[in-house]
């Protein structure tokens, strides 16, 4: 495990320089329950012609219709990286994807989100001078970019009222936000908290935000840090974009959280926890935002290869969680159980690539994302609807060091 001091070096964060080491039944339960730099500017070019946006919603879960659109992220400053914002589709049934050229004028794309109205992407620039590029998609125009506060953006989300983006600051261990008109351009940062406390964890060199996130109430937001092994509960002015801190939920020390995703119940979580390879089943108050860690448990992988756990899923209807597993390079698959409160892991499969980076599923739900890092491609999955069980969908696709995939 290498320090983010040593990892920071030249741009390089942590979470980049474990990415490119090594070349390019369980049962979980838990207890019931400042000033801003300088904007940059960029100016956009692509190599193909832009494609029609998807229709106000049309994102969301319903049944897919004809080839459906796949932006895919990078980063543009690594050997083998890309050049900017990749374009594809994806065809609903198959899970074939087609590329479709690429959206340049967008510095290390590493994470990249989508407005509830389907008609603005949103890419993170995941550099030392961090901020969120917006990006309209009916002709593929930048609507700007603007300054994070903070160093390697790593995290972004929008509110589901579609007024604010949150963003997290991995290498500074901060999160921000910012508001959005009704173009879905960015205005000026209007918060920026920094985790302070408590100190980081064993082997950390400081805060690192990974993950910002709305609770299913939308009362609260989280903040994820694998640094200070906490997370962050806050209330966000809806009317202002401004940051109170009301609550704190802190992991045993060293396990280092990364993902955390809801139960569409809203009254559990799960969280995936990098550095020593667990996850773990959490208890949500949606009144007082307070959240409840439980006992850390398996994440499937096996052998002895050094495993990080990263991005954890669950199904829309509440019945399966997956999880991504990087180094044992598999996807763990769990039923969830008592209305939320339990995983119990079913078993693995292997992800047909190297280091998944980032997993999502389709808005469907049928088709499960895997962004393999280290082998540059992206693999996909039939999901099963009524077993949960993966079957993947023919040969990966290739991808410049592929970090994010977000089927739309």
């Amino acid at each position: 495990m290498t320090s983010g001091a040593e990892a920071s070096r030249e741009g390089w964060s942590r979470r980049r320089f474990i990415g490119a080491l090594g070349g390019t039944a369980a049962v979980i339960a838990v207890p019931a329950p400042a000033s801003a730099p300088a904007d940059p500017e960029s100016t956009p070019t692509a190599d193909s012609a832009p494609a029609k946006a998807p229709a106000p919603g049309a994102h969301r879960k319903g049944k897919a219709a004809g080839p459906r659109p796949l932006y895919l992220g990078t980063y543009t400053s690594v050997d083998g990286g890309g050049t900017g914002i990749g374009l594809a589709t994806y065809d609903a049934s198959t899970g074939q994807i087609t590329g479709a050229g690429t959206l340049t004028g967008v510095a290390d794309p590493s994470y990249l989100a989508v407005h509830p109205d389907g008609r603005t992407l949103y890419a993170v620039d995941e550099q030392t001078a961090g901020a969120v590029t917006a990006v309209r998609l009916a002709d593929r125009k930048i609507l700007g970019a603007r300054s994070t506060g903070g160093a390697g953006p790593c995290h972004l989300s929008v509110h589901p009222t579609g007024r604010w983006l949150l963003s997290a600051n991995y290498t500074s261990g901060s999160v921000a936000v910012h508001p959005i008109d009704a173009s879905g351009a960015l205005g000026a940062r209007t918060a920026l908290a920094k985790h302070s406390s408590p100190q980081p964890g064993p082997g950390q060199d400081g805060p690192h935000a990974h993950q910002f996130v709305t609770s299913p109430d939308g009362g609260h937001v989280l903040a994820v840090d694998l640094g200070s092994d906490t997370v962050y509960t806050y209330r966000l002015d809806t009317t202002k974009g401004t940051l109170t801190e009301v609550s704190q939920a802190h992991t045993r020390a060293g396990a280092g959280p990364r993902s955390l995703t809801f139960h569409p119940g809203g009254r559990y979580a799960y969280l995936a926890n990098e550095v020593d390879d667990t996850i773990a089943v959490c208890a949500y108050d949606p009144v007082t935002g307070a959240l409840s860690i439980g006992a850390p448990q398996s994440s499937g992988s096996t052998g002895s290869t050094t495993n990080y756990p990263a991005q954890i899923l669950v199904t829309s209807n509440g019945a399966y969680a997956y999880l991504a597993n990087r180094g044992d390079n598999s996807l763990a698959r769990y039923a969830v159980e008592a209305d939320g409160a339990r995983l119990r892991l079913l078993g693995t499969v292997p992800v047909s690539g190297d280091f998944p980076r980032q997993i999502a599923l389709s808005p469907d739900g049928t088709l499960l994302f895997t962004a393999n890092q280290r082998s540059s491609t992206v693999s996909v999955f039939h999901v099963d609807d009524n077993t949960g069980q993966l079957t993947l969908a023919g040969e990966p696709f290739a991808s410049p060091v592929a970090v994010c995939a977000l089927p739309l």
